[in-house]
């Protein structure tokens, strides 16, 4: 028997929104005790400042560089390194994941990814090294186990939880609560139905399975404090926003405000006056300028009421273990994936915004009683890349060559003698430059270091409708999936193929489709490929090698390449009236997502 392993996450949570790190608002009592007789890190970073990537990284031990998850809606590969599959096959450790993992997209219409499959096939894994996984998200909605749970057991209460998406399957930008502050309403789900709840409840019911003497490896993953901020309305009255103070980071006067706006990258203030959504989950149609000193409030103290919910979850877990007789032999590290603005400069939600807001984050370790380790603070830099290491030191392993991450210390003389003294945190920017906010279909398109001034292509006459039609306000700027063709999820490969053929022109370098499936199905890009068609039948008649040259220049302002070419042909050889499906593919495998 060796050193049991709880691991406990919690979603877009700040620093200061514990007591043990200089919180006043929210009771924590169960994670501020855990500190007290552990290790608190002061300096923790993620390596990305969104979900996808930096949940890949706690669960490699990599750069995003190395994994490739560099965004949201990016997935994961199904067989990339993983601490839990190493933990099991090499330590002997029962494992289990329980809540949100988010290694895919929860945006599945097809069910392609494995996340999703496995709950709507009543399955609980085996995935990724976890013999037992139950997954919950923001809602009960989608294919998590927690909405199959809801809809069996509570389908009454499914729509109180806020909608995610509106009817343009855009991110909600409606707002509720008293101050109408967006993504906030009144929830009246109970408290034991909510997901936090939940997520407890699986949790204590997977570890009271196991035997006395196995060691285990769980990840109990609490969805929340992420929006929306619509936590059980009894739970409401703990926190009155009217009774809070604005945030230290919220510059009270508008103009002091935006001068500090100003003074930063260009996507700040653009961001602020609602020109650019820079990050995907934040709404589309919400501008940050017309956020309120009340709405602040009050969506903080939606806040500091999913902290707290947490924190007394968390402290029944802590009950079972200590009823099971595990206390002294299992090491406890509490943190998050990044962090969240909460009215700081004036804005909500995260993005490539590198400041304290989203990359300080809570992390905490109190190594196993039977350790014999000394409460510490840790004032160096740390990151969510040394955990998978930490993991493999407590389970006596040996650190493997594909993690990049050291053991976490557990003093500042520690950290020292690793030689700490950075951090890396990255954002695969699609801004490349300033003003690259306003590529379009067939140019003006830039590379990194070049100024929107120095076009490199100039859109023609032939390329204006469909540029206008193209144009949508994306909230979801990327350039696609960075894997190889060969690993491109399989509904990229046959989305309109019955035959089981190829159907689209991909590029074989790198993968470059649209943030997860939200654009896919967009009435401006159909149109676009409709008048492009049009266009393409007008200009190249039944001349298809013409047609499909005609298409690539129009659209990516480049002529295919030869196996772009030879895959298009022999898509659109099966059925010519495919012009209009191959026109859409082209538009959303475009490598820029255009921001008007």
């Amino acid at each position: 028997m060796g050193r049991r392993i709880l691991f406990v996450t919690t979603d877009q949570q700040r620093y200061d929104g514990l007591g043990c790190n200089g919180g006043q608002v929210a009771a924590t009592p169960v994670i501020d005790g855990i500190a007290a007789s552990g290790v608190r890190f002061e300096r923790a970073h993620p390596q990305n400042v969104v979900c996808m990537p930096s949940r890949s990284t706690i669960i490699t031990g990599q750069h995003v560089h190395t994994h490739g998850v560099w965004m949201n809606g990016v997935p994961l590969p199904i067989d990339a390194p993983s601490v839990a599959r190493y933990l099991r096959e090499e330590g002997g450790y029962r494992t289990a994941l329980l809540g949100k993992a988010h290694f895919e997209p929860l945006l599945d219409p097809f069910l392609q990814f494995k996340e999703n499959q496995i709950a709507m096939n009543d399955s609980f894994g085996p995935i990724r090294g976890f013999e037992h996984a139950e997954f919950a998200t923001h809602a009960p909605r989608g294919y998590s186990h927690y909405s199959q749970w809801i809809a069996k057991n509570h389908p009454d209460v499914a729509n109180g939880f806020y909608p995610v998406l509106n009817f343009s399957l855009e991110v909600n930008e409606a707002g509720g609560g008293e101050t109408g502050a967006p993504q906030v309403s009144t929830n009246p789900v109970p408290k034991d139905q909510y997901q936090t709840d939940w997520v407890a409840d699986r949790t204590i019911s997977w570890l009271d399975s196991l035997d006395a003497e196995d060691d285990f490896f769980c990840w109990m993953s609490f969805p929340d404090p992420h929006h929306p901020w619509d936590p059980p309305a009894s739970e409401i009255g703990r926190v009155n926003w009217r009774d809070l103070d604005l945030p230290p980071g919220y510059p009270q006067d508008r103009a002091e405000r935006e001068a500090i706006l100003d003074a930063k990258p260009i996507h700040w203030r653009r961001w602020y006056d609602g020109t650019l959504v820079s990050n995907y989950e934040a709404p589309r149609d919400w501008v940050p300028a017309t956020l309120t000193p009340d709405q602040i409030l009050e969506i903080n103290a939606r806040v500091h009421v999913k902290n707290m919910l947490i924190d007394e979850a968390l402290g029944r877990v802590m009950a079972l273990i200590e009823s099971r007789g595990w206390t002294d032999s299992t090491d406890v590290i509490f943190t998050t994936d990044h962090g969240e603005f909460q009215g700081d400069y004036g804005l909500l939600f995260k993005g490539p915004y590198h400041v304290d807001s989203l990359m300080r984050l809570p992390m905490i370790w109190r190594p196993a009683k039977n350790a014999g380790a000394v409460p510490a603070v840790v004032k160096a830099p740390v990151g969510l890349i040394d955990l998978a290491p930490t993991f493999c030191e407590i389970a006596g392993l040996p650190v493997p060559e594909w993690m990049e991450g050291k053991p976490l210390p557990q003093s500042d003389a520690a950290a020292d003698e690793q030689g700490r003294e950075r951090v890396l945190t990255v954002w695969d920017s699609v801004h490349r430059a300033a003003g690259l906010l306003d590529v379009q279909v067939g140019g003006p398109s830039f590379e990194p270091g070049e100024r929107s001034g120095a076009s490199k292509s100039t859109p023609t006459a032939a390329t204006a409708a469909a540029t206008a039609a193209k144009r949508r306000r994306g909230a979801y700027m990327t350039r696609g999936f960075s894997t190889s063709r060969e690993a491109t999820p399989e509904f990229l490969r046959t989305f309109d193929a019955e035959d089981g053929r190829d159907p689209c022109p991909m590029r074989t370098r790198t993968v470059t489709a649209p943030q997860a499936l939200f654009l896919m199905n967009s009435p401006e890009v159909e149109r676009a490929a409709d008048a492009l068609a049009g266009r393409l039948r007008a200009d190249a008649g039944n001349d298809l090698p013409r047609a499909v040259d005609l298409a690539y220049r129009l659209v990516l302002s480049r002529p295919p390449e030869a196996k772009e070419r030879e895959r298009s042909l022999t898509y659109l050889a099966n059925d010519p009236q495919r012009l209009s499906r191959f026109a859409w593919l082209l538009f959303n495998l475009d490598e820029f997502i255009h921001v008007p």
